[in-house]
């Protein structure tokens, strides 16, 4: 059985240093705990690069067939930013959900962040404004951080 939310929703959008807005913590968030579903309109593959050549970010590799277009009204983690030192992630559930879920404890006011997970594909297209010291300048997975010029 599938572990659900079972308090409070313990977060809120704000104005974020990173990007535009950002969800951050209003209690104490534990290690491993699910913050929220990333949830949207399922679309095959194909609609999925008519939507990201349109300029939509909001779309969530969900499986081998189907992506996930978080840009929907109530899908309340599209407000989470990018970060090369993240303090969450998204976990894919049975190729059918995602969740995010806390990889440390995230204290109160703390900014919730994850590494989007970007691949090489026009990386300088998009820079990183994380500010961490672990930041690599760009949106990247960081199993290609190896291939792209250090900024610090």
């Amino acid at each position: 059985m599938e572990q659900e939310l079972t308090r409070a929703v313990p977060y809120v959008v704000r104005t974020s240093g990173i990007d535009g807005h950002g969800l951050f913590a209003t209690a104490a968030i534990r290690a491993g705990e699910r913050l929220t579903e990333y949830i949207g309109e399922k679309i095959s593959k194909s609609e999925s690069i008519e939507r990201c050549k349109a300029g939509n970010n909001y779309v969530f590799h969900l499986n081998d067939e189907f992506d996930l277009d978080g840009d929907v009204e109530g899908n309340i983690a599209r407000f989470i930013n990018h970060s090369c030192a993240p303090n969450a992630e998204a976990e894919v559930s049975g190729g059918e959900r995602i969740w995010i879920v806390a990889l440390r404890d995230i204290n109160p006011g703390e900014e919730i962040t994850f590494n989007y997970g970007y691949d090489l594909d026009d990386y300088r297209d998009h820079p990183c404004r994380c500010g961490t010291d672990r930041c690599v300048g760009y949106i990247l997975a960081e199993e290609y951080w190896v291939h792209v010029p250090q900024t610090g």
